[in-house]
């Protein structure tokens, strides 16, 4: 049963150079009021970029005439194409460097399309990006260095239907550049849905979720997109393969986990079969709000550890929950929701409750029954979730240097982990820049065996040198995850700015094996140069 996906032309114009919509972003009285909560920020925001004010030069290379149909070398086309949504790429392109932009922008609308652009770009020695919605935050859509002599962004969003809805199995072949909203919208007349929601939902690709091994928004259970694939499909300069479609297999490795978080560097995933669910008709949130921070990770611990398995089980310190405008009065704030497509989960969320509270929490009545509202500061923390990447980009205006970065450990290294980069990425920040930063954490996902602590940094920069002063934020917490065994990254993938930390991180013998799997699937390595291995 095909699906028609939604025309893509009456979607909201997309900023080039920042986050989500261009509609959307603070103008610049809202910059100037953020700016005032920093100290040290400039006295007037810096002016939006434009692309004609960028030095964008004429292609490298020309596309044969059988690929001019999906080919172009639009500049605004290119510079839309240049970079990915991280702080990092904001900064360069508020100064007008945005990097090596790439010389042409394919947007395939089949799968022979993929291949033989592919095939072009070998021959020609031209790398290939492979590009969803373009919301990395790691350099990972991005070309550094010269080795190639051009570049093409391979943008897969017209390639965006669900194929094939299997009822039965409940189950979807769905073609890799669906965006959020465009997947759940040809999945509603079923009455199913992927329940897969990042926080760049609007702005990523299936595809991208797969190549990153993006988390999504059940904090417990089901955190990754890992846990719906059934299947992919995978086109490499060595050929196109697709994995078995089953419920589960002992046979071997896996090949699906080959390619989940491989990146666009060892294929280019076209499609993919997903496991689907009915839509939840039962939902119930509350607040929790605690004095003491390390009681509040006891709670949440204690919850993650039993079988109630919430949906949402975010836990924000104090200085999240004043910025989110969850809490006004110190406290730390854990968020609860449960939902369920069979079944009340009201008895749920008052198990959880209780056993927040015995740890020190006071709990507001629960929310229930449907779709009806959250209490006041899940509204709040919800509302400040979607609309935080726009506020950081205001401030990015007003010369503030403004990132987030996440990481997972084990229970035992929590607490100290979270003082570690709280003391040492403060102390980072006001030797790079002489002001005093704000370091927030919140938990986004727990584990019965750990979480995911998630940390916001807010400073002004050094004018014109915010680039480097992020680096070297950067580099501080990276010592220290690493120094706390803590993963890297969670969910926000490798890309280029990970790559020290993920090259400490893998055992030698596995690097052994992605660099032969690289070499077998990508032997001119022209995928995404760069990313996971050199």
């Amino acid at each position: 049963m095909p699906a028609t996906a939604p025309d893509p032309a009456a979607s909201r114009a997309r900023s080039w150079w920042g986050w989500g919509y261009a509609d959307s972003h603070p103008d610049d009285d809202e910059c100037l009021a953020l700016g005032a909560l920093l100290p040290g920020a400039l006295p007037r925001p810096l002016p939006v970029p434009r692309v004609a004010d960028l030095a964008i030069g004429s292609p490298g290379v020309t596309a044969p005439p059988a690929l001019a149909h999906v080919v172009t070398a639009d500049p605004e086309s290119r510079a839309a194409h240049a970079m990915g949504k991280a702080y990092r790429d904001i900064a360069r392109a508020l100064r007008g460097r945005p990097g090596r932009i790439p010389d042409l922008v394919a947007r395939p609308t089949d799968e022979q399309d993929v291949a033989d652009l592919l095939e072009w770009a070998g021959e020609q020695g031209v790398a290939v990006i492979p590009f969803g919605g373009g919301s990395s935050v790691v350099g990972g859509v991005e070309y550094r260095g010269d080795a190639h002599r051009a570049v093409l962004s391979l943008d897969l969003t017209s390639m965006d239907r669900v194929v094939e809805i299997d009822t039965a199995s409940r189950s979807a072949l769905i073609q890799a550049g669906a965006l959020g909203p465009v997947l759940e919208e040809q999945l509603r007349p079923h009455g199913l849905t992927l329940r897969h929601f990042p926080q760049s939902f609007e702005f990523s690709t299936l595809g991208g979720w797969l190549a990153t091994r993006a988390g999504g928004h059940y904090a417990t259970v089901h955190t990754h997109i890992d846990d719906f694939v059934q299947s992919l499909r995978v086109v490499t300069p060595a050929g196109t393969g697709t994995s078995w479609r089953l419920p589960a297999s002992g046979a071997g490795p896996s090949p699906d986990r080959m390619f989940l978080g491989s990146e666009g560097a060892l294929g280019v995933i076209t499609e993919a079969w997903m496991r689907l669910q009915e839509r939840p008709r039962h939902k119930a949130s509350a607040s929790v709000t605690f004095a003491d921070f390390h009681r509040a990770l006891d709670a949440v611990r204690a919850i993650a550890q039993s079988d109630l398995a919430p949906a949402n089980c975010r836990l924000l310190d104090p200085g999240e929950a004043l910025f989110s405008g969850a809490s006004h009065d110190g406290s730390s704030v854990l968020v609860l929701g449960f939902e369920s497509a069979t079944a009340p989960v009201g008895d749920r969320l008052a198990t959880a409750l209780d056993m927040a509270r015995g740890h020190g929490g006071r709990g507001e009545a629960p929310s229930m029954s449907g779709d009806a509202p959250a209490d006041a500061a899940v509204s709040a923390w919800r509302s400040a979730f979607l609309r935080m990447p726009y506020l950081r980009d205001g401030l990015a205006r007003m010369g503030a240097v403004v990132d987030t970065f996440e990481t997972a450990a084990t229970w035992d290294r929590i607490p100290a982990l979270i003082e570690a980069v709280r003391e040492e990425v403060k102390a980072a920040a006001l030797k790079c820049t002489g002001h005093e930063a704000t370091v927030n954490c919140r938990l986004t996902h727990v584990y019965p065996d750990g979480a995911a602590p998630y940390f916001t940094v807010a400073v002004a920069g050094r004018p014109g040198d915010e680039v480097e002063v992020w680096d070297d934020i950067k580099a501080a917490a990276s010592d220290v995850l690493h120094r706390h065994r803590a993963s890297i990254t969670h969910h926000h993938a490798v890309g280029r700015d990970h790559r020290p930390g993920y090259d400490l991180q893998r055992p030698e013998p596995f690097a052994l094996a992605l660099r032969a799997a690289k070499d077998a699937l990508d032997p001119r390595h022209i995928l995404n140069p760069g990313v996971l291995v050199d």
